[in-house]
């Protein structure tokens, strides 16, 4: 991996994966993509892993699109190279996803925390779509994800001016889950990890589709796949244990089966 570092055991069940383009601010190009993407793959696959966290530096969590490799690119061109099919790969990790995010987080690097499915965010974090003054406008899902996080005219304001946000301001709005000091915005992430990989992973990763289910489909077909997804927990050893371990009054020992 060139452009980032992967360590599978940062914390008992929690993997961390850094974005490391330093110079460029963590600006994504094809290939950190990729590598993101194959990251994922392979710790999705890892049973010693339940939740994986994905960061910058403090400066930076990524500062967008990398617009030099864009530049000169015409439509068809783009629409060969299918840059956005990596972001679906990403989409669809199976584990719980946390973007611990510091400094900048605009365009795609915006679009990328809110592929995640929580936000750990630091002080100085500003998250914005400033892809409309350069011409074009969100590609990567920010004008999908972002209206559904913080509302219609929230959204519409930050694609169409491209001015970005606070990290107070996108813990207002819904954004992100919560805002610690810089110094702490990683560790903050890992404890929000820690408390995930407590849980039965099988029922996590069930319930994760659950919530995401909610956000692409209609209430009907929702509470639908809602209770098909919480009689299949009932198939697993976790399920037993849990119940077993609450009425004996002990804790669980969540074997992921």
């Amino acid at each position: 991996m060139e452009f980032i570092r992967v360590t599978p055991d940062a914390r008992p069940q929690v993997a961390l994966i850094e974005l490391n383009r330093p110079k460029e601010l963590n600006a994504l190009n094809l290939q950190l993509m990729q590598e993101v993407a194959a990251a994922l793959k392979e710790l999705d696959d890892n049973e010693q892993v339940r939740v994986i966290v994905l960061t910058g530096s403090e400066r930076a969590f990524a500062a967008g699109a990398d617009i030099k490799q864009m530049a000169g690119r015409t439509a068809i061109d783009m629409l060969v190279v299918d840059q956005f099919s990596v972001w679906d790969q990403i989409r669809k990790t199976k584990k719980p996803l946390i973007a611990a995010v510091s400094g900048f987080a605009l365009g795609g690097g915006c679009e990328l925390a809110m592929t995640c499915d929580m936000i750990v965010a630091s002080e100085t974090a500003q998250f914005g779509q400033p892809e409309i003054k350069i011409g074009v406008m969100p590609g990567a899902g920010g004008t999908q994800r972002l209206t559904r996080a913080v509302g219609k005219a929230r959204a519409m304001e930050m694609v169409l001016t491209g001015k970005p946000i606070s990290a107070l301001e996108a813990e207002r709005a819904g954004l992100v889950n919560r805002v610690v000091p810089v110094g702490q915005f990683l560790e903050e992430a890992f404890r929000l990890a820690a408390s995930i990989a407590e849980m039965s992973p099988v029922a996590a990763r069930l319930a994760k589709e659950s919530v995401n289910r909610a956000f692409e489909t209609h209430l009907d077909e929702g509470l639908h796949f809602e209770r098909k997804n919480f009689y299949l927990t009932f198939a697993s050893e976790d399920q037993k244990e849990g119940m077993a371990a609450f009425v004996e009054k002990r804790k669980p020992a969540f074997k992921g089966k």
